[in-house]
């Protein structure tokens, strides 16, 4: 069927939209792939803002589209979804479809992630290709800037913003991360543009324009003397620093798969806070924003808002990522090392030539090009905001998976258990390259462990999951030699490299392929430091005599935390053992381990046996990390233990006096965190209010004081007057609203058991 020729662009947008408000999603996917086959490219032109704000929710989040975060399995519109949306759908025609034309999209730069929109209003182009060539210039200044992307990076724009653009969801919508419509899609994406096996599939669409036209000139009263105008090229092959894709026509096997890549890194993981911001300028943007600042000044007529109005005011982002986005980021990280773990033999091991495949060089390059620095931001970030409770255990395995890249090769296990087995030789180099990977983070780690509690079984089990990750044989050695090499003297380089450090933005990458290869590994490692830390940090090595004292404070804090969860478990058991009739009610001790400090209402004893085993494993895998002395631990539990039994419970946690009375200390927090010490609270109001008690019945508790409140009520007078004078409280006035008397009476006959539910409304 022909499309219609006197038909407008505009008609076919607002039928589709008059559409869109009253039919069901797969009659509105039915109707959207046939006006996708039958219409030209022409007067498909229109249709894409629309429906890609259609499916992913508009950037400021006022439209929630068609909500891919809460699609799960059993949605009915799950699979529809998937079916329109997947790689080679009916979406993807349409965006293929408009590439093979020169039709651009705009994007405000106010919708980019902080440092990037506060990098471009400052007046200096940001160190990604992906925004070369793509600003536009209104008259009114450089805060109403946009960017002009092509249809391919507009849609994955809008799909990476989804995922980090907060909506309104509907209330009790909710479920598992991993099953979402929107993370089957990442990973589809992932595995459809960057595939670990084969290449990617060429277009339906013949795009001989390519993604990138030849260069606009920049406005004359802007100077973008940035970091990111002169680097060199990546790749042999990279379309961004092109005039032309004719040029080469190779490189059109792996334009989308850069550009797919480069959008999720910079949308996810382009976050961090003013201060790395300001830490990251290179002495070259700091100088080129100053020159720019100093013609602006100089300008007869400045205009109202000046494009350059301080770091300060342009970069107003908070940044709390959510567990969702840890996951897909997690997810991006293992396939990336799949991806670049699956890179030939032979060209892993020769240098690159021009024989090898646009696809190869990216495999060799794509992790520490691509991904560390913003990574390594993004976890350090999670790492000091995140709250100490057990969801951080998606960064956790975030970081662990990031730092274990052998687990991603495609090959078999062997006969030998995960823990016992050796970390190649040839993973040395990774190691080097992403030290502060380990290192820093390691540190960073420690310093939340010492302040979680680790009688929960979920925080043990995090510190064991670290703990056995380092502990795998090979690993530390790795390290340690890292260390040894960044710590070599300066003067060792000179004669090497006269021109000092370069950072991977300046040009300095040592991983470039069109750069000189640097082999030796003195400069690999202190060049990886001093790219992400500064040429000034001040690096704290992992196995030097400061960071051993804090192992050794953790493992004293795993040493308390395993008493305290003994502690706990022997006193649920015994009072199991010793429940009273009164447990048939509901009111036994089942629910004793609550009262104490550290224990959640899930964890039952055989959470606190897996406590143990877990922090027991911690402790032999941080001795065997750190070689520490077996005999002194043992000793150090050893001492822990008998001053717990010697009454420790009994002392106070360590505070200072201050002028409104005790002031905790970090210790004493720790002690109480950890159930070691207490302070000795009673209940000083009204005795027949007290609250009610962990081990009591509530409706009980409310309901016999209502019975002995009315008891006292009515025949209050009458009782104390037949009382005998000896017995204690038959002197003064009758109590007509507690339950007093009723206890009295009890408490005068030994043969009765005690009441304790009767003892007032607590609660």
């Amino acid at each position: 069927m022909a499309a219609p020729t006197l038909q407008q662009p505009s008609f076919l947008l607002a039928n589709l939209k008059a559409e869109s408000c009253t039919k069901p999603l797969l009659q509105r996917c039915q109707d959207l792939v046939k006006t996708i086959e039958e219409y030209p490219a022409k007067e498909l032109h229109g249709i894409l803002p629309w429906l890609v704000e259609s499916v992913f929710g508009s950037l400021d989040g006022s439209i929630a589209g068609w909500n891919l975060r809460l699609l799960h399995s059993r949605c009915y519109e799950y699979n529809i979804a998937l079916e329109f949306l997947n790689p080679s759908g009916p979406m993807m025609k349409l965006v293929y479809k408009l590439q093979a034309e020169e039709y651009k999209y705009e994007i405000p730069v106010n919708y980019l992630p902080g440092p990037v929109k506060a990098c471009i209003q400052e007046g200096v182009l940001p160190d990604c290709p992906l925004f070369h060539n793509k600003l536009q210039f209104p008259l009114s200044g450089l805060l109403t800037l946009n960017l002009a992307l092509n249809p391919f990076e507009f849609f994955m724009f809008h799909f990476a913003s989804c995922l980090v653009t907060p909506k309104s969801h509907p209330q009790g919508a909710q479920g598992g991360v991993a099953d979402s419509a929107y993370f089957v899609l990442v990973n589809a994406y992932l595995k459809y543009f960057l595939p670990s096996e084969g290449s990617v599939p060429p277009s339906p669409f013949s795009d001989s324009r390519g993604s990138v036209t030849a260069p606009s000139p920049r406005s004359s009263s802007v100077s973008f003397a940035g970091y990111g105008v002169h680097s060199p090229s990546l790749l042999k092959h990279h379309i961004f620093h092109q005039p032309s894709v004719n040029a080469d026509p190779a490189a059109q096997e792996i334009w989308r798969s850069e550009t797919l890549l480069q959008m999720f890194v910079e949308i996810w993981l382009h976050h961090y806070s003013l201060e790395m911001y300001q830490k990251l300028q290179s002495p070259q943007v700091k100088l080129a924003l100053l020159q720019y600042r100093l013609s602006m000044s100089s300008m007869p007529c400045q205009p109202s808002a000046p494009p350059g109005s301080g770091t300060l005011h342009t970069y107003q982002e908070p940044f709390s990522p959510t567990e969702e986005h840890v996951l897909v980021v997690r997810l991006l990280v293992k396939h990336l090392h799949a991806f670049s773990n699956s890179l030939k033999p032979d060209t892993l091991t020769s240098s690159p030539s021009a024989h090898s495949s646009p696809l190869e060089e990216l495999k060799r390059v794509v992790v520490q090009r691509f991904v560390q620095q913003k990574l390594y931001l993004f976890l350090q970030h999670c790492f000091g905001h995140w709250p100490l409770d057990a969801s951080f255990r998606a960064v956790l395995e975030t970081w662990l998976s990031y730092i274990q890249p052998w687990r991603y090769t495609g090959e078999a296990a062997g006969s030998q258990p995960d823990q016992n087995r050796t970390v190649p030789d040839k993973w040395e180099p990774f190691v080097q390259e992403n030290l502060l990977m380990f290192t820093k983070l390691f540190q960073v780690l420690l310093n939340r462990a010492v302040r979680t509690d680790l009688v929960n079984a979920k925080n043990a089990l995090m510190v064991f999951r670290v703990a056995k990750v380092f502990s795998q044989p090979n690993l530390a050695e790795m390290i340690q030699k890292g260390e040894q090499l960044f710590l070599e003297p300066e003067h060792v380089l000179h004669h090497r490299q006269p021109r000092g450090y370069l950072t991977p933005s300046q040009g300095g990458s040592f991983l470039s392929s069109r750069q000189r290869v640097v082999t030796d590994m003195v400069f690999r490692v202190k060049s990886h430091v001093y790219a992400l830390e500064g040429q000034d940090c001040q690096y704290k090595q992992m196995f030097g005599t400061e960071l051993r004292g804090a192992v050794m404070k953790l493992i004293q804090i795993i040493a308390q935390a395993r008493q305290t969860a003994k502690r706990i478990s022997d006193h649920s058991s015994e009072a199991a053992a010793g429940g009273s009739f009164l447990s048939w009610f509901g009111m036994g001790s089942s629910d004793l381990n609550n009262t104490f400090s550290g224990a959640e209402h899930e964890e039952s004893g055989e959470c606190l046996k897996k406590t143990h085993e877990f922090l027991d494993k911690a402790l032999e895998n941080l001795c065997q990390i750190f070689k520490l002395n077996q005999g002194q631990l043992a000793q150090l539990i050893a001492n822990l233990s008998s001053s717990q039994d010697d009454g420790n419970g009994k002392q106070l946690p360590d505070c200072i006096q201050g002028e409104n009375g005790p002031i905790l200390t970090d210790l004493g927090r720790q002690q109480i965190i950890s159930g070691l010490r207490r302070f000795d609270i009673q209940y000083q109001g009204d005795p027949e209010l007290q609250p009610i008690r962990s081990y009591e019945n509530a409706l009980l508790v409310r309901l016999f004081y209502r019975i002995s409140s009315l008891v006292n009520e009515r025949f209050g007078g009458n009782m104390n007057a037949l009382l005998p004078s000896g017995l204690p409280g038959s002197s003064g006035p009758p109590l007509p609203g507690g339950s007093r008397l009723v206890l009295q009476e009890v408490e005068a006959q030994p043969d009765v058991p005690p009441l304790a539910l009767l003892s007032g409304e607590r609660g």
